[in-house]
């Protein structure tokens, strides 16, 4: 069910510090914390000694204490202090897993520590572009992370989950095109001569109908990109110039923790406003809320497949994307 030897968003930068934080990553129990230079380090999260989480214990400069018996491990996961013996056992070691820090996260590779490639981090450009504003959160989310996967491939649901926000009965409307662009599965639609939705009418700032688009890019193992926005109708934005409009990319990076359980790490980066700190909370806001709707849809979801197993879920012309970006993760596992 997961693939491994790739790289999981672990937490945001922000998450970590020099408190041990832990975490589930495809079933493995993961603990983060930064050493004094700053530097993330991720260990497998149990003491090699009595396999208490080391996630319970202290950082100390650069290493990790257990709180039970005070084994002190480094970031290499050696074992260098053991209080009682003069000498620490070498032969006990945590297990260390790669980590890259980039586009606001920390990314760890769950697999085969020798086979960790750093050119299949995704490429997040506009969450670190000068030109551009990221901001976002987590959520735990209580379903199997494919759902989400999903749910973002087919925002037809947005007229009946969100519409007090970003939902319009225009996008069920509009024809979408689903298709494999190299390893990406890509769902576009595009809405012209339409009124604007209240979300992106608050920054648009500017009358009248618009040409709104929707671009999902999924891409293994588990990342949606979304890019979307408003321009004014006419002004060229299908035909590629969306420079008088506003638009942004919804970031959405997926975790699975175990079967039917996921940590959802969401936001968005913005062309517009970028200097504005308090326009990007009330982004953060907005999206929390529209955010916590789909959790409400996807867990009850969730307990539904949990309850009936015996049924299975249905795919129409809609669900294309989702589709094949299941096939895509299905080819990856070797299914």
């Amino acid at each position: 069910m997961f693939l491994r030897n790739r790289w999981y968003v672990a937490a945001w930068d922000k998450e970590v510090s020099n408190r041990p934080l832990a975490r589930t990553i495809c079933g493995e129990s993961v603990v983060l914390y930064r050493r004094s230079d700053g530097a993330v380090q991720a260990l497998a999260d149990y003491c090699p000694h009595r396999l208490l989480p080391l996630s319970m214990g202290t950082v100390e400069g650069d290493i990790l204490r257990c709180g039970y018996h005070g084994l002190a491990v480094d970031g290499a996961g050696r074992c260098v202090d053991m209080p009682g013996q003069a000498e620490p056992p070498e032969r006990l070691r945590a297990q260390v897993y790669p980590v890259i820090e980039r586009y606001r996260f920390v990314w760890v590779w769950i697999g085969e520590a020798a086979a960790a490639d750093p050119s299949l981090l995704p490429d997040l450009w506009f969450c670190e572009d000068a030109e551009w504003t990221f901001e976002g959160d987590r959520y735990g989310v209580k379903c199997d992370y494919r759902l989400l996967v999903d749910n973002l491939m087919d925002l037809s649901h947005e007229t009946f989950v969100h519409p007090s926000s970003i939902g319009q009965k225009e996008i069920t409307e509009a024809p979408i095109e689903t298709r494999l662009d190299g390893a990406e599965v890509v769902v576009e639609r595009w809405m012209r001569d339409i009124d604007a939705p209240p979300f992106w009418r608050t920054f648009l700032r500017k009358p009248g109908l618009v040409d709104r688009w929707q671009i999902c890019r999924f891409s293994l193992p588990s990342q949606v990109m979304i890019e979307v926005g408003v321009a004014p109708a006419g002004t060229g934005a299908p035909q590629g110039d969306r420079s008088k409009g506003v638009e942004g990319v919804v970031v959405n990076c997926m975790t699975p923790e175990t079967q039917d359980t996921c940590q959802y790490y969401w936001g968005m980066a913005r062309r517009f406003d970028i200097h504005d700190q308090g326009l990007s909370e009330r982004v953060k806001a907005s999206q929390a809320q529209v955010f916590a709707e789909d959790t409400v849809v996807l867990e009850a979801q969730q307990a539904a497949i949990r309850a009936r197993p015996d049924l299975k879920l249905v795919n129409l012309a809609i669900d294309a994307g989702g589709v094949q970006a299941r096939a895509l993760m299905a080819r990856a596992l070797g299914g």
